[in-house]
């Protein structure tokens, strides 16, 4: 981060192109230390109705532009991503409190992300139906929605951000993005200068950070087709009512409490690496982390202690500083949130394992036994460092045990028994399940996507992008026309 120069997005927007903003100038702050880093200019609603307007005159000269020449530019946009790894990865560090390795993964991913997207436009885009009128012939067809405005997240600001992005562009659309301010440098300022740099047309991409207030702005305004969200459940409710009213597409992805089984024949070692892994990535603030740990009560003492040894085994500090296994929670407002989880469910009788204990913004690896259903920390979705163990007697039981849970994103089974996971799999109600494996997955060729309140059943990935971000539109045509009875 060269301080010597001023970043264009201190006063600057990206309206299709770099614009002096009429915002507020806001400080970007260090989760780590508290410093301030940068500043930002955020949008106010104004700014969403001029992008909106400058999308829908750009779109349809974008949509007509051939599909090797869009595949190009987002070729040369996951180019870009590679040479720039060093300062998008330190912006993830010290913007979002990401360690180096998951800064480097979701990097990796997003680039998979582009090159997944830039195959789209060659793909087949419609069918030819049979008539039963002689000579007519029914085309079928995918077309643009015309614009999508993407809401994104802290957590993953680059990955969950672009994996909505780039195909929406592939398929002919405009986007309006509207990053989370706590990540609004490297997931929103930094990803328009690599489209601009990758030869992205001017008006086909912005970027508007800000509050509730531009999000909402965002998915009121009638340009504006289609709003792919990711974020929570209560937020993606009002915006899944919003976007109803207005008969506008939608996609959600939402929170999960997701749960990791653990029969009584399961590898041990393997099963509790793959907790940990699940419960603190990246401090646990994943949609995906493994929230509960259900554990055969054949199995649970070993299985504990197994996964608490390699919790205290994890460093918590600065990872801008040093080299750490967790880094600080996005705030201490969130860091104290966990703090009253944790503290509630053992007055309820929870037992603390390992860790547990809070400085500031940082949070250690912690595992909690003897967890019932209705402590805090089993029923809601915490989004920091926390492994909670239940146990149960029977498959039955534990089926029982993740189906009540509103959530519906995704689950991990360990046996030695793949048939009798599969068995287990095809009882829950989640939208993805990985066999003896943990919850956090993501593969960018594979459609991913929850249930219930994990989301509206939209899906990312692969080819459910081309259906995710287009409309359907039939053509019939007939090479003489009919003479009707009236």
């Amino acid at each position: 981060m060269d301080r010597s120069v001023t970043p264009v997005w201190e006063k600057n927007l990206f309206l299709g192109a770099w614009q002096l903003g009429e915002g507020e100038q806001v400080a970007v702050t260090e989760p780590a230390t508290g410093e301030v880093i940068s500043h930002l200019m955020t949008a106010t609603p104004a700014d969403v109705d001029r992008a909106a307007t400058f999308a829908q005159a750009t779109q349809q000269q974008w949509m007509n532009v051939p599909f090797d020449q869009k595949a190009e530019i987002l070729r040369k946009a996951a180019a870009l991503l590679k040479e720039r790894a060093e300062e998008i990865n330190g912006w993830n560090t010290r913007e979002c409190g990401s360690i180096a390795p998951k800064a480097a993964f979701e990097l990796q991913s997003t680039y998979e992300q582009a090159q997944m997207a830039a195959a789209l436009p060659m793909q087949a885009n419609g069918k030819i139906f049979p008539s039963t009128t002689p000579g007519k012939r029914n085309y079928w067809t995918r077309v643009p929605l015309g614009t999508v405005g993407v809401i994104a997240p802290w957590n993953f600001p680059i990955l969950l951000a672009m994996r909505s992005v780039f195909p929406a562009l592939a398929m002919g659309n405009c986007v309006i993005l509207k990053p989370d301010l706590k990540s609004a440098i490297c997931g929103g300022a930094l990803m328009a200068q690599i489209l601009e740099d990758a030869g992205l047309p001017a008006g086909v991409f912005h970027v508007l950070p800000g509050g509730p207030e531009v999000g909402e702005a965002l998915v009121e305004h009638p340009l504006v087709k289609m709003i792919s969200f990711t974020g929570s459940t209560a937020v993606g409710r009002k915006i899944g009512e919003t976007c109803g009213r207005m008969l506008k597409k939608v996609a959600l992805e939402l929170g999960g409490n997701n749960a990791q089984i653990v029969l009584g024949d399961a590898d041990l070692d393997i099963a509790s690496s793959c907790g940990a892994w699940g419960s603190f990535l990246h401090q646990g603030q994943i949609c995906m982390q493994t929230g509960r740990h259900l554990v055969h009560q054949d199995v649970a003492h070993e299985y504990i202690e197994r996964l608490a040894a390699r919790a205290r085994n994890l460093v918590c500090g600065d990872p801008h500083q040093e080299q750490v296994h967790l880094g600080p929670l996005i705030n201490d407002t969130q860091a104290r949130r966990v703090e009253d989880l944790i503290n509630r469910s053992l007055e309820m009788g929870a037992r603390l394992v390992a860790g547990g204990k809070r400085n500031g913004s940082f949070f250690e690896a912690t595992v909690i036994a003897d967890v019932t259903p209705d402590m805090p920390v089993f029923a809601e979705e915490v989004f920091g460092p926390v492994a909670p163990v239940m146990v149960f007697n029977s498959d039955a039981d534990a089926c029982s045990l993740v189906n009540q849970s509103p959530y519906g994103l995704a689950a991990a089974i360990h046996s030695g028994s793949t048939e009798r996971a599969l068995k287990i799999a095809g009882q829950l109600k989640v939208g993805m399940i990985h066999i003896n494996d943990q919850t956090v997955n993501n593969e960018f060729q594979v459609p991913f996507g929850g249930m219930g309140s994990s989301g509206n059943s939209g899906r990312f990935g692969g080819p459910a992008n081309i259906e995710e971000f287009t409309t359907s539109q039939w053509v019939s045509v007939m090479a003489e026309g009919i003479q009707y009875p009236f």
